[in-house]
Formats: C-alpha cells, sequence, structure tokens
C-alpha cells in the first residue's frame, strides 16, 4: 500500500535560513525553527511519513563537505526525534542549477523517495518557502504549504489534502 508523506524543505522551513549565497557549515550554524517541531509531530500522529528534500549545492562548491552535511542531517533527526518528532529520510541534492534531475525544482528527490519508499505522491504535501518548492509539488501532483518564520502562509488546495 502506497504511503502518504510530507515533504519538508530544510533551509527556512526547519532551521533558520541563512543569507542569500551563504551556507550552514556546521552543527553550530543550525537554528531550529521552533514551530516545525510540532509541525511533524502532527504529520506524524496523521500517519504520514516525513521526509526532508533540500538542495545543498555548498556541497558541490566544497563549501562543505558532505561528512559535516551528513552529521548536520544526523543530529538535526536525532534533535527532532528527541522532541517527540519523527523525520524518516533525508535527501539532499549537491549539484550546481541544471546539472542534474534532483536540484529542486526537479522532481529527482521526489521520484528517489517514491522509488524507495513508495510513495503516494497525490496524497501527499511539500511544505517549503519558496516558489522553487511550490514548483517541485505542482510537478509531482502535490499539495504545497507555504510557510514563513514558522507561520503558514498559503495553503494550496488545503480541503484536498485528506488529513
Amino acid at each position: 500500500m502506497k504511503r502518504r508523506c510530507v515533504f519538508l524543505d530544510r533551509d527556512g522551513v526547519i532551521n533558520v535560513k541563512p543569507a542569500d549565497g551563504e551556507y550552514i557549515r556546521s552543527w553550530e550554524e543550525f537554528k531550529f525553527i521552533p514551530e516545525v517541531v510540532d509541525w511533524i509531530r502532527l504529520f506524524n500522529v496523521l500517519g504520514f511519513m516525513v521526509i526532508v528534500v533540500t538542495n545543498q549545492r555548498g556541497v558541490g562548491r566544497a563549501l562543505i563537505q558532505p561528512e559535516v552535511l551528513h552529521e548536520i542531517h544526523s543530529k538535526m533527526v536525532a534533535e527532532l526525534a528527541r522532541a517527540g518528532a519523527r523525520v524518516d529520510d533525508v535527501l539532499f541534492c549537491p549539484h550546481e542549477e541544471d546539472t542534474c534531475d534532483c536540484r529542486k525544482p526537479k522532481p529527482g528527490l521526489i521520484v528517489q523517495a517514491q522509488k524507495k519508499w513508495d510513495i503516494d505522491t497525490e496524497g501527499s504535501v511539500l511544505i517549503g518557502d519558496s516558489e522553487r518548492d511550490r514548483l517541485l509539488a505542482d510537478r509531482c501532483g502535490m499539495r504545497f504549504i507555504l510557510v514563513r518564520n514558522g507561520r503558514i502562509i498559503s495553503v494550496d488546495t488545503a480541503e484536498e489534502l485528506r488529513l
């Protein structure tokens, strides 16, 4: 049976987004947006998987080593779990623009999750903070929730989320 999923962007949704052109390069720079814990808990209770999908071209630009990014993600997942918020997977694109099929808004990360976890994209939702995230949701047939600073700004076709 296919699973419903909440896909979360990372920077600007789970943690405070760095300034344009900057990157989170260490765990010490990673600052949670407090509301995300409740969001993840809610979706956990509702039976949704929770998967983080994030562009991280700082890796491709050698501004952050892949093992450091994995450490940041491991600590992020562990901290959320300690707060009772389960994240099932973290998928990232390390590539530059137009060099792959996984850099959002291209659907590669969602396709990867779909294959790995048997995801029902029509019954899923993406929570993001950018037009790039909205385009990804549209391309994958998912609902989209736009957030800023821990607040919901808009919900596309909210009545169809089937919560």
